[in-house]
C-alpha cells in the first residue's frame, strides 16, 4: 500500500476536521493492514532530517503510543504485540531509533529518547536488546553536545520505565558514572548538565548499592549539591528536585550532609527564584513526611527510643528551619486566595510548617508565637495574614494541653477579624484556621476542658453564618469552619448546643447553594458538604427540621431533570449539582431511615425519590451515577423487603453499573449495592440472582476490570447465599472454583509493598466473607452436605494464611470466624477435618489471646462452634 507518510502525518493536525479525520483513518488502516511496516515507516520519518519537524514528532508520538498506554490489559497487549514482531523488523526500527538521538533537531531527538525507553521498558526485562546500555554508554564520549544530551536524556526515560532488577550491578555503576559526570561543574554545556541532572532523579532507584557505599555516596551528593550552585535556574531547579527524592528514598543515609544541605536551602529560599526555593522547602516537607511516618510505625510503647530508625533532623533543625519558614509565609500574592491550583513560596512554606508541627510536636508553639503575636495586630495586611496561617499550620501535631490556653485567647480575636478584618485575605485564612481550631480542639474526644461552650457557641455560628455571605473564597472557608464544628458534636447525644440554631443553620446554607456567584471557589460543593455533616450529626430533637429539607430537595433535583438544550458547559453544571443533591438525599435518607421516630413518615417520600434517581441514569455522567447509586443502596436499606417494588424498573440500571468496566469506581459502588438489596430483601431477590451472579462472575473472569473491584466481588457472593440461602446451590459450581483459585493465588502472593500487601489483604477478606455467606446460608438447610467437598480446601486456605503471617487483623478476624462457620454448618462432619488441618488449634489460640477485641469476640464464637463440632 503505498501512502505518502509525510503528508498524512501533517494531514493529521490540519486545523480541518475533515481532513484531520481522513487522516487518522488512512493511519488506522496502514496501522491494521501491515503493522511491522507501518511501525517502520514511523521510524524512518522520524530518522528523516529532510522531513518537517512536525511530521516527525507525531510519528515520534504515535510509536511511544503503539507501545504504551494507560490501562494493564491494554498496555499488555501492547507489549505481547511488540515482541511477536518479526526480529529483523525491530532491529531495523531500533536502529533509526537510536541514529535518531544525532539528529541536530532537538524535538526529533527528544522523541526518539522516549520511544526507545519504552522499547526497552518491554525488551530488556525479557534478557532482549542486551548491547542497547552499552552503545548509549559510548555516545557519551561524543564531541557533540547534542548527543551526549540525548544519550543522557534516554539513559533517564530508561530508568523511569525499566525496574532495577532487570539491570545488572556492571551496567547500573556505568550509568550512574556517565550521568554524575555528565552533572559535574566541569560539563560546559548546560543542555548536557541539565539532562545528566534530570536522569539522575530517574536513576536514584537503581543506586541502592553505590549508596551503601561511603565514597560513592558522597560523590554523588557533593555533585548533587554544587549542581544546586549552577549558574543556570533549570539545572538548580532539577538538583533540589534530586535532593527531595533522596530525602525519601535514602533518608537513613543523610546525615552526615544535613549541615550543608540545610545551608544551600536556606540560601535558596530566601533568595533564588520562586520554582528552585519551592524545592528547597519540599526537601524538609519530605523529611517530615519521612518522620512521620517512622514515628508513627514505631509509637507502640513497647519500642525502647534506641531502636527507633528516626534521626531526628527536623528536631535538630528547628531553631534555624522555623524562623525561615516562617519569613516564607510574608511573600503571598495579591489574588492566591482566588485560584485553586496556586502553589507559592508561602503556601509552601506553611505547608512546611505544618508537616513540622506534626514531626515536634509541643516543641514548634515557642517557636511560632512571638511571630505571631508580633504580626497579628499590624496595619499591613501580609503581615496579619502571615501570623493567622502560621497559627493555624501548628494546630495539628502539638498536644490539647498546649494549644487549648492560646486558642482560647485567639478565638476572640480570630471571629472578630473574620467580622471586621478589610482585607479578603485575612478573612480567608483567619476562616481556615477557626476551621482548624474546630477540627484539632473540639470533639468528644479531649481530655481539655471543651473550647467551644454553651456561652461562645451562638457567638461562634453568628459570625460563621456572616461570612457565609462574604466573597466566595472566605464564605467557602466559612462552610468549612461550620464542616468540623458540626462534626464535633458527633456524639454529643441528644444535647447537641448546636440544636436551637439548626434551622438558621439549613436555611444559611440553602441560600449559600442558591448564590448566583456559588459556582466560585468550590462554593456550592462546600455548602452541600457542611449540609451533609450538619444532618449527619443531627439529633431526635431536630428530625422535623430534616424532614422539611427532603421535599426541598427532592424539588431541587427535579427542577435539574427538567432543563432542556443545554450547551456542554452548562450540562457539566447541571451533572455537578445532580451529584450533590443525591449524596445530600443520601445522607437524609440515612438519618431519617436510621431512626425509628421518623423512618415511617420518611418513607412516605420513596416512590418520588426513587422516580428521580432513575431519572438520573439517563444523563450519561458516572460521578452522578455513583451518587444516586449510593442513595439507592441506602434507601433498599431503609425501606428492607418494601423496596422489592422498584426491582423490574431498577435491575436494567444495576445491570448496567455492574458492566460498567471503564468507570470502575460506578462498578465497585454498584457491587455494594447489591449487597444492600441482599440485606435489604432477603430471598426477595431471588429472581434477579440469575442475572446478578451472571454478571459478577463476567466481572471477576474480565482482565480489563481494576483490581479493586474484585474483592467487594467476593463479599457479594457472600452477601448473595445470606440472602437466598439454600437456593444459592446452582451457583455453587461457577462460584466455588473462582474462590479456590483466587485464594491459592493471594495466599502465595509475597508482597513486593505496602500497597500489594493491604491489596492482597483486601482480597483475601472478601474471599473469606464469600465462604462465611455461603457457610451460614446453607446453615440447618437439609443440604449443607453440598458444602462437605470444599470443607478441605477452605482449611488449607486458613492453614496457608495463618503460616504466611502476613494477614492484617481484618482479616484474622474474618478468617477465625470461618472456621467457626465452617464447624458451626458442617457440625460433626467438619470435626475430623478440623482435627486434621495443620494449624487450626494454633489459630485458635492465638486469636483468643488477640489484642483485638474484635478478633477475640469472633475467636470466642469460633472457640464454642469447634468444641461442638469436635466433641460431637
Amino acid at each position: 500500500m503505498s501512502l505518502d507518510v509525510t503528508q498524512v502525518l501533517l494531514s493529521a493536525q490540519s486545523a480541518d476536521g475533515a481532513i484531520r479525520k481522513h487522516a487518522e483513518e488512512s493511519l488506522k488502516q496502514f496501522q491494521e493492514q501491515n503493522l511491522p511496516g507501518f511501525l517502520l515507516s514511523l521510524s524512518s520519518e522520524l530518522t528523516n532530517e529532510e522531513k518537517p519537524e512536525e511530521s516527525r514528532r507525531l510519528a515520534g508520538l504515535i510509536l511511544k503510543n503503539a507501545l504504551d498506554a494507560k490501562e494493564q490489559h491494554r498496555k499488555n497487549e501492547l507489549f505481547q504485540r511488540w515482541l511477536a514482531l518479526d526480529a529483523g523488523a525491530k532491529a531495523q526500527i531500533k536502529g533509526l531509533l537510536l541514529q535518531t538521538l544525532t539528529s541536530p533537531v532537538a524535538s526529533a531527538r527528544s522523541t526518539a529518547s522516549q520511544v526507545i525507553a519504552k522499547v526497552a521498558g518491554i525488551e530488556i526485562p525479557q534478557k532482549q536488546w542486551p548491547e542497547l546500555i552499552a552503545s548509549l554508554l559510548s555516545n557519551i564520549h561524543q564531541v557533540q553536545p547534542n548527543v551526549k544530551q540525548a544519550t543522557l536524556e534516554t539513559l533517564g526515560y530508561l530508568c523511569e520505565e525499566v525496574s532495577p532488577d532487570a539491570v545488572d550491578q556492571d551496567q547500573v555503576n556505568k550509568i550512574l558514572t556517565a550521568v554524575v559526570q555528565g552533572m559535574n561543574a566541569s560539563e560546559a554545556n548546560s543542555d548536557v548538565r541539565l539532562a545528566a541532572t534530570r536522569a539522575l532523579y530517574n536513576a536514584l532507584g537503581f543506586a541502592q548499592v553505590n549508596f551503601s557505599n561511603d565514597m560513592e555516596r558522597d560523590y554523588i551528593m557533593r555533585v548533587v549539591c554544587e549542581a544546586t550552585q549552577s549558574p543556570e535556574v533549570k539545572i538548580r531547579q532539577a538538583a533540589f528536585e534530586c535532593l527531595v527524592a533522596i530525602s525519601s528514598t535514602y533518608y537513613d543515609k543523610l546525615a552526615a550532609y544535613m549541615q550543608d544541605i540545610f545551608n544551600i536551602t536556606a540560601k535558596a529560599v530566601r533568595g533564588d527564584e520562586e520554582s528552585v526555593a519551592l524545592q528547597a522547602i519540599e526537601f524538609w516537607s519530605s523529611i517530615c513526611d519521612e518522620e512521620i511516618d517512622i514515628l508513627d510505625e514505631y509509637s507502640s510503647e513497647f519500642t525502647a527510643d534506641s531502636d527507633v530508625p528516626c534521626f531526628y533532623f527536623i528536631k535538630q533543625a528547628l531553631p534555624a528551619l522555623v524562623p525561615m519558614l516562617l519569613e516564607t509565609l510574608l511573600k503571598q500574592e495579591e489574588d492566591q486566595d482566588l485560584d485553586e491550583g496556586a502553589w507559592n513560596l508561602a503556601m509552601a512554606g506553611g505547608t512546611c510548617l505544618g508537616l513540622v508541627a506534626r514531626t515536634v510536636g509541643d516543641d514548634i508553639v515557642p517557636l511560632v508565637m512571638p511571630f505571631v503575636e508580633e504580626n497579628i495586630t499590624k496595619s499591613e495586611w501580609r503581615q496579619r495574614e502571615a501570623a493567622t496561617y502560621a497559627f493555624g499550620s501548628i494546630l495539628e501535631g502539638p498536644s490539647a494541653d498546649k494549644l487549648a490556653p492560646l486558642v482560647n485567647i485567639a478565638l476572640n480575636f480570630m471571629l472578630s477579624a473574620l467580622m471586621k478584618d478589610p482585607s479578603n485575605h485575612v478573612k480567608d485564612t483567619t476562616a481556615w484556621t477557626l476551621g482548624r481550631i474546630f477540627e484539632f480542639l473540639h470533639g468528644s474526644a479531649l481530655e481539655t476542658a471543651p473550647i467551644i461552650t454553651a456561652e461562645n457557641c451562638q457567638q461562634i455560628l453568628t459570625v460563621l453564618l456572616h461570612s457565609m455571605k462574604d466573597v466566595p473564597n472566605v464564605a467557602e472557608k466559612a462552610c468549612g469552619a461550620l464542616y468540623f464544628l458540626a462534626q464535633g458534636y458527633v456524639d454529643a447525644g441528644s444535647a447537641s448546643p448546636l440544636s436551637p440554631f439548626f434551622q438558621d443553620i439549613v436555611q444559611n446554607l440553602l441560600m449559600v447553594t442558591h448564590r448566583e456567584d456559588a459556582g466560585e471557589s468550590r462554593l456550592r460543593t462546600a455548602a452541600y458538604e457542611t449540609l451533609n455533616e450538619v444532618v449527619r450529626c443531627s439529633t431526635e430533637e431536630t428530625a422535623p427540621i430534616v424532614m422539611q429539607l427532603v421535599p426541598v430537595i427532592i424539588m431541587e433535583l427535579h427542577q435539574t431533570l427538567e432543563a432542556e438544550k443545554l450547551s456542554t458547559d452548562e450540562r457539566e453544571k447541571r451533572s455537578e449539582l445532580q451529584g450533590l443533591l443525591c449524596g445530600c438525599l443520601q445522607v437524609i435518607i440515612q438519618k431519617l431511615g436510621g431512626m425509628e421516630s421518623t423512618k415511617y413518615s420518611f418513607l412516605q417520600y420513596a416512590d418520588q425519590m426513587m422516580d428521580l434517581f432513575l431519572r438520573v441514569f439517563a444523563c450519561r455522567n458516572a460521578t452522578v451515577h455513583e451518587e444516586a447509586m449510593l442513595a439507592i443502596g441506602a434507601l433498599a436499606y431503609a425501606a428492607g423487603p418494601n423496596f422489592a417494588k422498584y426491582m423490574t424498573r431498577f435491575y436494567q440500571y444495576l445491570e448496567m453499573g455492574l458492566q460498567n468496566f471503564e468507570e470502575y469506581q460506578v462498578c465497585a459502588i454498584t457491587v455494594g449495592v447489591v449487597g444492600d438489596l441482599c440485606r435489604a430483601l432477603e430471598d426477595i431477590i431471588l429472581p434477579f440472582c440469575d442475572g446478578i451472579m451472571t454478571q459478577l462472575l463476567k466481572d471477576l473472569s474480565s482482565n480489563q476490570l481494576h483490581r479493586s473491584v474484585k474483592p467487594p466481588i467476593f463479599s457479594c457472593f457472600g452477601d448473595i447465599a445470606l440472602a437466598i440461602g439454600e437456593n444459592f446451590e446452582k451457583y455453587l459450581i461457577y462460584a466455588m472454583p473462582m474462590l479456590q483459585s483466587a485464594a491459592d493465588l493471594s495466599a502465595h502472593t509475597t508482597a513486593t509493598d505496602d500497597e500489594m500487601l493491604d491489596y492482597t489483604n483486601q482480597l483475601r477478606n472478601g474471599i473469606l466473607e464469600a465462604y462465611s455467606g455461603i457457610l451460614q446460608g446453607f446453615k440447618s438447610s437439609p443440604k449443607t452436605q453440598l458444602l462437605m467437598p470444599y470443607a478441605p480446601h477452605i482449611l488449607q486456605f486458613l492453614d496457608a494464611l495463618y503460616n504466611g503471617k502476613d494477614m492484617d487483623d481484618t482479616v484474622m478476624k474474618t478468617a477465625i470466624g470461618v472456621l467457626g462457620d465452617l464447624a458451626d454448618t458442617l457440625g460433626v462432619h467438619a470435626g475430623p477435618l478440623i482435627n486434621q488441618s495443620a494449624s487450626s488449634k494454633a489459630f485458635l489460640e492465638e486469636c483468643l489471646a488477640s489484642d483485638d477485641p474484635l478478633v477475640k469476640e469472633s475467636a470466642d464464637w469460633a472457640s464454642i462452634a469447634i468444641t461442638r463440632a469436635v466433641s460431637g
